[in-house]
């Protein structure tokens, strides 16, 4: 079992960044995929990034490269999304969740493939 809790959400002016934190908890000694994902009022869930735990692979979905940027502290248990250059279509509630790498890893891009979610926790973007 592993939880996850994630911080630092807030309101933030077009333009602007923020980073969010994702804490882990439980079995984390896996071998894992910590995925970033996010979900806008009357929308799927669309996938943010993911972090390879073992060595710190990063992958990004198309709409936030080049302006968000996956981090990890081992020491921690923590992983970080930087959000820079932040638009009103980023505005949604944020998750991290965590993929025990198997059979057709370790890219993990749909909310299924995810074993544990966190709570969420809310951005705001304001023009």
């Amino acid at each position: 079992q592993v939880h996850l809790v994630e911080s630092g959400g807030g309101l933030v002016q077009t333009g602007g960044s923020l980073r969010l934190s994702c804490d882990a908890s439980g079995r984390t000694f896996g071998n894992y995929v910590i995925g970033w994902f996010r979900q806008a009022p009357g929308e799927d869930r669309e996938f943010v990034g993911g972090i390879v735990l073992s060595g710190g692979i990063t992958y990004y979905g198309d709409s936030v490269k080049g302006r968000f940027t996956i981090s990890r502290d081992t020491a921690k248990n923590t992983v970080y999304l930087r959000m820079s250059n932040l638009k009103a279509d980023d505005t949604a509630v944020y998750y991290c969740a965590a993929a025990l790498i198997g059979q057709g890893g370790p890219y993990y891009y749909w909310p299924y493939e995810y074993d544990y979610w966190g709570q969420g926790t809310q951005v705001t973007v304001s023009s």
